[in-house]
């Protein structure tokens, strides 16, 4: 695939640790992690991958793998410690060694800005259930643009907002541990106005592209019943159309507007709309969905899907549901769809050093990819999750995504097959 850009994708806090120093604030993730019961073993990323004090040897690892592009976050409490105000310069010199470092071995920094690290103090006035957040989040887009836009030109906003606003918000199973079902409506839409902003700020401060990556999914429908049918467009409307119907088109799902239209004030929806060079899009599987069955407030119910290998996650593994996403998306948004990249994907494996299961995944997705390509999608680039092993969030250090081995007792960093195998694709 010509020009297509490989890459590999972390998180700041699943792998950074150093959570105490150099003035970092505390973060929605430190607090949830250290509440007991939230985390699996009672894992934290206090330490994670120590990739704080171990990112030149992590950037070793991504020149020897070759990539084109590396994919992190950047932590917002290491920035702006409580959320606003005074900037953290300790905080920003760390991204700053990071980008040169990355540059220096030719590989192509794309920061994403909000990787679910909220401020603990931006959480206390409200979180995204603030307006106020999104506007926070543009102040702190323009300042990491201020410090490193001359060398970065691609920032990515935010990181799959329906995730942080069903797991964070709606279900509380991840930071901030929030449980309000529908009442966690006004975070998709703060998030996304804080998206707009913060494209606007980027712009302004000279950025090339900006991007947003959302988690997408391909809605199966449990049978042809009518009931079911119109459960799977319900949760299409939720976990896809929520967050790609306002960037691409300006609109919302209409039958989502009751429940944001008191948070929607006049220029929002342009604003959100603000034109992004690209759409990044995270897949891992498909989703099937049938009609409730418990009397809930929602009215669907996920099931599993059948008959596909899993990972080590439970997830299905089904390449030609990239294919079927990248497609979707083409027909659905047409003319409005930029480029795309696949800014996620991979797995979660039992496997040792030699990791079969995840060569197979990986080549299998790239094959649905490059169908994608030839069916006339747009894409243009793939990343791979992850680099390391890390802090999984809720199931804390219990699944492994790694290209490369982590030992969390002693830190020592070991490739795995799967980097060897995706070496030899990248550079050939």
């Amino acid at each position: 695939m010509e020009r297509f850009l490989y890459g590999v994708s972390t998180a700041s806090y699943q792998i950074e640790g150093a959570v105490h120093e150099d003035g970092r604030g505390p973060s929605i993730w430190d607090t949830f992690s250290h509440t007991p019961g939230r985390i699996k073993n009672g894992d934290t990323g206090d330490v994670a991958c120590d990739h704080y004090h171990r990112w030149a040897e992590d950037v070793a690892l991504l020149a020897d793998l070759g990539v084109g592009a590396y994919r992190f976050s950047i932590a917002w409490p290491r920035v702006q410690p409580a959320g606003a105000g005074a900037v953290n310069g300790a905080g920003l010199d760390f991204y700053e060694r990071l980008v040169d470092g990355l540059l220096a071995r030719g590989i192509e920094p794309v920061p994403t800005l909000f990787h679910w690290d909220l401020p603990q103090a931006l959480e206390d006035d409200g979180g995204w259930l603030s307006r106020e957040t999104a506007l926070r989040f543009a102040e702190y887009a323009g300042h990491v643009a201020a410090r490193l836009g001359d060398r970065v030109h691609r920032f990515i906003t935010l990181n799959e907002p329906v995730v942080h606003m069903a797991q964070g918000y709606a279900w509380g199973t991840h930071a901030p541990g929030r449980a309000l079902q529908l009442g966690a409506l006004p975070v998709a839409h703060h998030q996304l106005l804080g998206h707009g902003l913060a494209v606007q700020a980027l712009k302004a401060a000279g950025a090339r592209e900006v991007w947003i990556t959302n988690n997408c999914t391909p809605v199966w429908t449990a049978s042809e019943d009518d009931a079911d049918r119109a459960a799977a467009a319900v949760y299409d409307g939720f976990h896809n159309r929520l967050f790609n119907d306002p960037v691409l088109l300006g609109t919302y799902p209409e039958f989502l507007l009751p429940g944001l239209a008191p948070h929607i004030q006049d220029g929002d929806l342009d604003t959100i709309r603000t034109p992004v060079d690209a759409l990044g899009v995270n897949y891992y599987n498909p989703t099937l969905v049938g009609a409730a069955s418990d009397g809930g407030e929602l009215p669907f119910e996920v099931r599993p899907i059948e008959g596909y290998p899993a990972t080590a996650f439970g997830w299905p593994v089904v390449p030609k549901g990239l294919t079927e996403l990248l497609t979707g998306l083409r027909d659905t948004y047409g003319e409005a769809l930029p480029p795309i990249y696949i800014t996620e994907n991979g797995c979660s494996t039992d496997e040792g050093i030699a990791d079969t299961f995840r060569i197979e995944y990986l080549e299998s997705h790239l094959a649905a990819a490059r169908d994608a390509i030839d069916a006339g999608v747009d894409l243009r680039g793939y990343f791979v999750w992850s680099l390391l092993d890390n802090f999984e969030w809720a199931e804390g250090y219990a699944q492994r995504f790694g290209l490369v081995h982590v030992d969390f007792h002693s830190q020592k960093r070991t490739p795995r097959d799967s980097y060897r195998w995706l070496r030899s694709v990248v550079t050939k």
